[in-house]
């Protein structure tokens, strides 16, 4: 499983970078890199690049306009979307040292949520990560996060 997860999100990360270069062009630069969401396999190996590998490509893209993140301890907190993308954009290219795991919750054709988890040295990191399509793309709609 855990060479599956990483065989896909190496695979979303060749093809981020391959649709990044296409669409820049030679000597243009992108504001925004196009990211493929046409899946929710692949926003949600999207979403695990942006949040273990620094992953900053479509990290805008990904995430929907009402998105919000939960995260739940002692001192339970709710960011925006903002403050989100903000928070990763400035993690680009920090590597978390941790195994991941993701597994499918629920499902339905418009409609998905996944268990992702960190497995650090000390602790863990669960994430319910809720998905939807919006048109053709699927975008990440909300997080909630605990910690053990």
């Amino acid at each position: 499983m855990k060479a599956l997860i990483k065989t896909f999100t190496a695979a979303a990360l060749i093809a981020v970078s391959t649709f990044t270069m296409a669409a820049e062009g030679p000597g243009s630069k992108s504001a925004k890199a196009n990211v493929n969401l046409s899946t929710a396999d692949f926003a949600l190996e999207h979403y695990v690049a942006v949040t273990t590998e620094g992953d900053a490509a479509g990290v805008e893209q990904l995430f929907a306009e009402d998105f919000s993140q939960k995260v739940q301890s002692a001192n339970a907190k709710t960011n925006s979307r903002n403050e989100v993308v903000k928070y990763l954009k400035k993690q680009k290219g920090e590597k978390l040292n941790c195994t991941v795991s993701t597994d499918i919750i629920e499902e339905s054709a418009d409609y998905r949520v996944a268990k992702v988890t960190l497995k650090f040295e000390n602790f863990t990191k669960t994430d319910l990560v809720t998905l939807v399509r919006e048109g053709n793309n699927w975008k990440v709609t909300s997080s909630v996060n605990s910690y053990k």
